[in-house]
C-alpha cells in the first residue's frame, strides 16, 4: 500500500511525503532520459541553457523528459531520440543503454536513464522547443576536461552528469560494460 501523501501540487512538480521524507516528484512526466552524444569525430555534444532555478547559463548532455506533453506514451529511447534531436539537431543510429539511477536520491524520486548515442546523422539545427534557447556545443573529447575548467572559469556552471559521461567514454576502450537495467 502506496502511503504518499502529497503536500503540493504543481503543473510540473509536487511535494511528497512518505515514511516522515518529503521529497519533490514530477507530476507530468514518467521519468527522464540523457544522451552522450559522441560525433564521429570524437566530440562530445553538449548542450548550454540558462536555468531559472539557478539563474545562470548550465553546460549539460542533452536530456529531457519521457512522456510529457503529447508524448503521454513514448518509450525511454523514443524520449531519447526525439530529445536529442530537438536539443542538438543529431539523429542517433545506434543508441546503448548505459545506466538507470536517481537523479537526487535524498530530494527527488526522478530517474534518469542514460544512453550513448553513435552513428549521429546532423538533421537541424537543434536549440530545443520553443520554449528553449539551447547553444549546442562540440567539445573534442582529447580536450574536454580543460574545456570543462575554461567554461566553469567563465562563470557557466556545469552539470556533475558530464564527468560521469567522461568517465564512460574513457573507460570504453578498457572493455568497460554498461550496467544492466535495475528492475522495478
Amino acid at each position: 500500500m502506496d502511503r504518499t501523501r502529497f503536500h503540493y501540487k504543481g503543473r510540473y512538480l509536487a511535494i511528497a511525503e512518505r515514511d516522515n521524507w518529503e521529497f519533490a516528484t514530477r507530476t507530468n512526466a514518467r521519468g527522464v532520459v540523457v544522451l552522450v552524444p559522441v560525433t564521429d569525430q570524437g566530440e562530445l555534444v553538449l548542450v548550454e541553457q540558462f536555468r531559472i532555478p539557478v539563474s545562470n547559463r548550465v553546460i549539460e548532455l542533452p536530456a529531457g523528459l519521457v512522456g510529457d506533453g503529447d508524448y503521454k506514451d513514448e518509450s525511454l529511447q523514443g524520449a531519447a531520440h526525439r530529445e536529442l534531436e530537438e536539443e542538438t539537431g543529431y539523429s542517433a543510429g545506434c543508441l546503448t543503454f548505459l545506466l538507470e539511477c536517481s537523479s537526487t536520491a535524498g530530494l527527488s524520486d526522478e530517474l534518469i536513464t542514460f544512453y550513448l548515442a553513435e552513428d549521429l546523422d546532423r538533421t537541424g539545427p537543434g536549440g530545443g522547443d520553443v520554449s528553449e534557447d539551447i547553444e549546442v556545443h562540440h567539445v573534442p573529447l582529447a580536450t574536454a576536461a580543460q574545456w570543462l575548467a575554461d567554461r566553469q572559469a567563465s562563470g557557466v556552471y556545469l552539470d556533475p552528469k558530464i564527468y560521469a559521461a567522461l568517465y564512460w567514454l574513457e573507460r570504453r576502450a578498457s572493455g568497460f560494460k554498461p550496467l544492466p537495467a535495475a528492475k522495478g
